[in-house]
């Protein structure tokens, strides 16, 4: 385990990546909490001013770690086997539990270390007063080092499926939105139904508790968003589920490693063409035909844009059976929260599903578009696929155009499937008609954007990790990191600053239509449509630009 440890925690700390990762993250830290200082001389008595200042330093800490811990144990074991090095590591005489304990110590180390980091920070926090060292601020970093340790077994876990590291951060980051935003929301259906028992709430809030944002704001002086009679406290809740996690975590992925071979190729399977004709037709009408996962393919038509098709049949995700249960998926959740309104009065329940129902928008763009938008051209470039494209009778514009392409029409059909809920909810308050149709405005135009930003960025790496990586902190900063100048909007800033800063947040603009506490009383719309439109037509032209580059003659 040492020597794993060791090796991997010193390849981290030497990366480039590692250092700019800390220097920004301390400087970010550092730069909430000037920002949030008490600008008066003045003592602050009550301590008011400095649980402010905790409350952002809290949340902004929480944000950071959840983009950080992932990354570099979701591609920790998915790496090895691509450069060959698994097979090696296997047969030496570190055991697959020590291999498994080894990265995620070393994978944690690195994470320990933007922790420390924080310290001057909680420190100056500490300093104002009004902090307890235990409960608030103990409690904070207990959270934060669970959550770390957690959230890189889950890493570890998912490095050890996946066969490549793009897939790898992908599933990654949609286990911890799941685990952190998804886990709540049971209880908040729950909690309103009449004919709910309370053992089913209790069930409920248990689950909620698996997430670290209810932890988080019980340690900064919050209300819970888990409210209950239960007398222990959503600190130890968590610490509980967290470590339950991790050791399924754990257990699975040395299961893994030493029961069977990670380089076996996986059954080809039978093509539904060549079966028998009695098999051929209960496959089709079990599959709907043109849904069957092993019907052989046709020909691209000539009207088809090659590159699209190639890359809709080239990712796992971009078949349509698979596309097909994603929207199921969705269409399914966003009735049973029109459902949910039912069960509430006739003007809260729509304005309140509706929002739900935009934040699962806001967040299925988030999650999808970067997975989808941001190898484009990098994948292309490290898999040495881009030589081949320039040697086709291709021109630039029409491959450019087939990889947006390929990115745009999956989310679009994944966001047309929520489209049944806005009709039920209109249904049951024809007078949302106009916040709809605001709302689905800006969500094409943020899905669009966030399609192009996530190609514009992607196209400047060489590695598609690096790629996804950096389009996921851009989108995440840009719906994200506006919202903590919006926690600050009675002190230091203005009502002015808060609304200028929030205008390019698609979230806030959304939430400001729909009229949720906190958002109504700024004006985002149109402003936001025009701010989103600007960074479409740049990253665009940036994508442009690259691809060009990359034709010229070597």
């Amino acid at each position: 385990m040492i020597p794993i440890l060791a090796r991997e925690l010193t390849a981290t700390l030497r990366s480039w990546r590692a250092v700019a990762l800390q220097i920004g993250f301390l400087v970010v830290l550092g730069a909430l909490v000037i920002l949030r200082w008490p600008s008066e001389a003045r003592v602050d008595i009550g301590g008011v001013a400095s649980r402010q200042v905790f409350r952002i330093f809290g949340y902004g800490l929480l944000i950071g770690l959840m983009l950080v811990s992932p990354a570099f144990p979701a591609t920790s074991i998915v790496r090895e086997r691509l450069q060959g090095t698994l097979a090696l590591l296997l047969n030496s005489p570190i055991g697959p539990v020590s291999l498994v304990f080894g990265k995620l110590l070393g994978s944690v180390g690195f994470v320990l270390v933007l922790v420390i980091l924080s310290f001057p920070a909680a420190a100056a926090c500490f300093a104002m007063g009004g902090i307890g060292l235990n409960e608030q601020l103990g409690g904070l970093y207990l959270v934060l080092v669970l959550l770390a340790i957690e959230y890189a077994a889950i890493g570890l876990l998912v490095s050890s499926i996946v066969r490549s590291t793009d897939a790898a951060l992908r599933m990654t980051y949609a286990v911890i939105l799941i685990l952190a935003v998804g886990a709540m929301v049971p209880h908040f259906i729950l909690k309103e139904i009449a004919w709910a028992s309370p053992h089913v709430n209790d069930f409920a809030r248990a689950i909620g508790s698996l997430s670290a944002i209810p932890a988080v704001m019980q340690a900064v002086g919050d209300t819970g968003v888990l409210s209950g009679n239960g007398s222990v406290p959503e600190v130890q809740r968590f610490a509980v589920g967290a470590v339950l996690v991790t050791l399924l975590c754990i257990a699975i992925t040395s299961v893994r490693l030493g029961s069977r071979p990670m380089d076996r190729a996986r059954d080809a399977g039978r093509i539904t063409d060549e079966r028998s004709a009695r098999a051929r037709v209960i496959r089709r009408i079990m599959f709907l035909w043109f849904f069957d996962p092993q019907r052989r393919s046709g020909l691209i038509a000539p009207w088809q844009n090659p590159v699209m098709v190639k890359e809709q049949r080239c990712r796992p995700m971009g078949r349509a059976n698979w596309m097909m249960r994603l929207i199921g998926t969705y269409f399914v959740l966003s009735l049973l929260l029109v459902l949910g309104a039912t069960t509430l009065s006739q003007s809260q329940g729509v304005t309140g599903v509706l929002s739900v129902i935009a934040v699962m928008q806001v967040s299925l763009i988030v999650l999808l578009a970067p997975s989808l938008a941001s190898g484009l051209i990098s994948a292309e470039r490290e898999s040495k696929g881009w030589q081949l494209l320039q040697m086709t009778p291709l021109s630039p514009a029409t491959i450019v155009t087939g990889k947006l392409l390929s990115a745009f029409v999956p989310l679009a059909l994944v966001m047309v499937a929520t489209l049944p809920a806005y009709i039920a909810l209109l249904a049951l308050d024809p007078a949302q008609l106009r916040i709809a149709l605001s709302i689905q405005i800006t969500l094409v135009i943020f899905a669009i954007m966030a399609v192009l930003l996530s190609a514009g960025v992607g196209s400047l790496f060489r590695q598609t990790a690096a790629a996804t990586a950096v389009a996921y902190a851009v989108i995440a900063a840009l719906c994200i990191g506006t919202l903590f100048i919006w926690l600050g909007r009675d002190a230091p800033f203005t009502s002015g600053f808060v609304e200028r800063v929030l205008t390019p947040n698609p979230l806030a603009t959304t939430l400001s239509i729909i009229g949720t506490p906190g958002f109504s009383e700024y004006r985002l719309a149109p402003g936001n449509w025009y701010v989103m439109a600007a960074i479409t037509v740049a990253c665009g032209v940036l994508m442009l630009l690259q691809v060009a580059r990359l034709g010229r003659p070597r």
